[in-house]
C-alpha cells in the first residue's frame, strides 16, 4: 500500500511569456500551444503525485473564454484533485496577465486525467489522494462524478452503471 499524498505536493506553477512564433495572424496566442503548454504543466503535477512516468488519458472540455495577446506572460497551476487506481484528475487554471498594463484575467480551467504507468508502459498503482482545504474536498467528491461521466463518454461504463451521475438527477 502506497502512503496517501495531499494536494499541495502535487502543485505545480508554469510560466510562459507569448513570443511571435505563439501567435496567430491576430497576435492572439495559437489554441494548440496554450493546450501544449496546460498538458505539459498537468502532467508534472500527475507526475509529482504518482512518482511515476504518466500518460494523457483525457482532457475535459476546454473553453477558450478570453484571447492572450503577444507579449502576455501565460501562468498555469495545476493539481492533483484525485486518485484512483492507477490514474489521477489534475486540474488545471490559466491567467494572461499584462504586466505594463497592469491587467491580470482568467482565460481557462479544465481537467485532466492521467494515468501512471511502468517501464513497459502498462499501469502501475499510484498513491490516495487526501485534501485538506475545503476546496479540495470539494474537488475531490466531484471528481468521482466527473470520471463517472468521462466513462460513460467514452462508451467504457454503462449509464446505468454511473451510481455518482444518477444521485445528481434523483429527486428528494
Amino acid at each position: 500500500m502506497l502512503k496517501p499524498k495531499h494536494p499541495h505536493q502535487s502543485e505545480v506553477t508554469m510560466t510562459e511569456m507569448v513570443l511571435p512564433n505563439d501567435t496567430n495572424t491576430l497576435n492572439n496566442l495559437m489554441g494548440g500551444r496554450l493546450l501544449h503548454w496546460m498538458d505539459i504543466c498537468a502532467a508534472i503535477s500527475a507526475q509529482k503525485h504518482s512518482n511515476r512516468i504518466v500518460v494523457t488519458a483525457s482532457v475535459d472540455n476546454v473553453s477558450f473564454t478570453e484571447p492572450i495577446r503577444l507579449g502576455n506572460i501565460v501562468t498555469m497551476r495545476a493539481k492533483v484533485t484525485r486518485a484512483f487506481n492507477s490514474s489521477m484528475e489534475v486540474f488545471l487554471e490559466v491567467w494572461a496577465e499584462d504586466i505594463p498594463a497592469g491587467l491580470r484575467v482568467s482565460t481557462n480551467r479544465a481537467f485532466y486525467t492521467f494515468v501512471a504507468v511502468d517501464q513497459n508502459g502498462r499501469p502501475i498503482e499510484v498513491p490516495a489522494l487526501e485534501p485538506e482545504t475545503d476546496e479540495e474536498h470539494e474537488l475531490h467528491l466531484s471528481a468521482l462524478r466527473r470520471r463517472q461521466l468521462r466513462l460513460v463518454l467514452a462508451g467504457r461504463m454503462k449509464a446505468t452503471e454511473a451510481t455518482e451521475l444518477k444521485a445528481l438527477f434523483q429527486a428528494e
